[in-house]
């Protein structure tokens, strides 16, 4: 018993009295920033600023499309002769025709713009077709 006593006595001492470098605890320093780096955009869900702004980007064109095909739609469903159209829209079997049959009713150009964007025609006719 003596001796585990001793060695554990003899690490704790040597533990104690050791003194690292400045270079090595720079050097330390390093090597955790770069594996903090590494883990953090690795698994961590970490990203650059310009992968956050095309996301940004990419989420606010989604956001546009999909209130124009709302817009699309109610606008649709408000004309007078809607209930004719929406026959008129569903005896039609080809999608780009029924996307060009409402983009041709107008009902997909928002306010400002002279033609509807492709992504809110889509949209429209398929909310339409359903």
């Amino acid at each position: 018993m003596s001796v585990q006593s001793s060695s554990k006595t003899s690490i704790t001492q040597r533990f104690d009295s050791y003194q690292p470098s400045k270079t090595l605890l720079v050097w330390a320093c390093v090597v955790t920033a770069i594996a903090t780096m590494i883990i953090g955009f690795s698994w961590g869900g970490w990203v650059t600023g310009g992968t956050s702004s095309k996301a940004a980007a990419a989420a606010g064109d989604v956001a546009r499309g999909d209130l124009a095909s709302a817009i699309c739609v109610e606008r649709f469903k408000a004309a007078p002769d809607a209930a004719a159209k929406l026959t008129e829209f569903k005896a039609i079997a080809d999608g780009y025709k029924q996307r060009q049959f409402v983009e041709a009713g107008g009902w997909a150009t928002m306010p400002g713009q002279t033609s509807p964007d492709s992504r809110s025609v889509q949209a429209c006719a398929t909310t339409l077709a359903a």
